[in-house]
């Protein structure tokens, strides 16, 4: 196996030199470094990670601590997240929380100990935060995705309240006035941000806000769709349903087809979050587009900047989802009312 020393005497030059040029210690003339690149490509000599690492103190490697096998959703952002990083020249560990705080922490843990360079993290619920606690006594670089729980720290999401009110509003201007709304777990910001802005749309349009039209606490697609039945089952069901997330949307729709019911001729359904399966539903599903690759993109960037700036003051960012009109809202050939 080829070492240091060979590439150096391949090269004609010292030691020092070809591990300024390795690790990026010190500034080395660039048609020197040319020279020992080359030189270590002919002599096949693969650096030390783990040394070069700890000459540089940086692994060159980030965590993405995320749920990601029970979200489709997230799917998206980390493959944004990880070509991101790998123009960075980034390597990423990816680490699925289960949305459990136990596991989370351990998943923290396991990366620190690994020793990335930061942490992209999307929070699971709950009120003690000690995954947060963790990361902020161990000064870990940390960008909170999605779920913005705390100015301490870098955080990119959307504009949650805003589009649901949109969102809600469409159906509003169709005629409904007793809509229902179905999201996920209650304890999540995202969750509280969509009822807020379901609530807000219903004020905004002189309706009444009705307690018994709201579904939260589904973390499952068999939890939205029992709760959506409950809604169906009412004396005076709702005309129209708003669901908070990918997951609630595919338990809505098991439902409404159990009932029996047709949308949009019985039951207008629109959803936050759309997917890639949205235009292939029969009817197509009017929904909230988030921008996925904007933020994993950004989350990276932002991750970036925060390593190599720690002391510099935390940002919080709230990207504009599109609001995607097809047919289930009742638009007839996805045309606005």
């Amino acid at each position: 196996m080829a070492t240091i020393a060979d590439v150096a005497r391949h090269a004609g030059v010292s030691m020092s030199t070809v591990s300024h040029v390795v690790n990026q210690t010190r500034r080395v003339d660039p048609a020197t470094a040319a020279i020992v690149e080359r030189a270590i490509a002919e002599v096949g000599y693969t650096p030390n990670t783990i040394a070069r690492s700890l000459a540089r103190s940086a692994s060159g490697t980030v965590g993405i601590a995320i749920s990601a096998i029970s979200n489709p959703y997230f799917s998206d952002i980390i493959c944004a997240i990880e070509t991101e990083c790998a123009r960075l020249g980034l390597m990423v560990f990816l680490a699925d929380t289960q949305d459990d705080p136990g596991r989370e922490l351990q998943v923290l843990k396991a990366l620190h100990q690994r020793r990335v360079d930061g942490i992209i993290l999307a929070p699971a619920a709950g009120p003690e935060r000690a995954s947060l606690k963790y990361v902020r006594d161990n000064k870990i670089p940390c960008v909170l995705v999605d779920r913005l729980l705390s100015p301490e720290f870098d955080q990119i999401g959307v504009q949650n309240k805003r589009a649901m009110t949109e969102l809600v509003a469409h159906l509003i201007g169709h005629g409904h006035n007793r809509i229902g709304f179905v999201g996920g777990q209650p304890d999540f910001a995202t969750t509280l941000e969509r009822i807020d802005g379901y609530k807000a749309a219903l004020k905004v349009h002189g309706l009444p806000v009705d307690p018994h039209l709201i579904r939260a606490g589904n973390p499952t697609v068999g939890a939205a769709a029992a709760a959506t039945y409950e809604l169906l089952s009412c004396a005076e069901p709702p005309t129209a349903i708003a669901t908070g997330n990918n997951l609630a949307t595919i338990g809505a729709m098991q439902a409404i087809r159990k009932a029996g019911l047709r949308v949009p001729k019985d039951l207008a359904l629109v959803a936050f979050d759309d997917f890639e399966w949205a235009d292939c539903f029969e009817p197509r599903l009017t929904a909230i587009a988030q921008p996925v690759q904007e933020l994993g993109r950004r989350a990276a960037s932002v991750l970036v900047e925060r390593i190599r700036n720690p002391g510099a003051e935390h940002r919080t960012m709230r990207l504009k989802p599109t609001l995607i009109i097809r047919d289930s809202c009742g638009c007839l050939r996805g045309a606005a009312p």
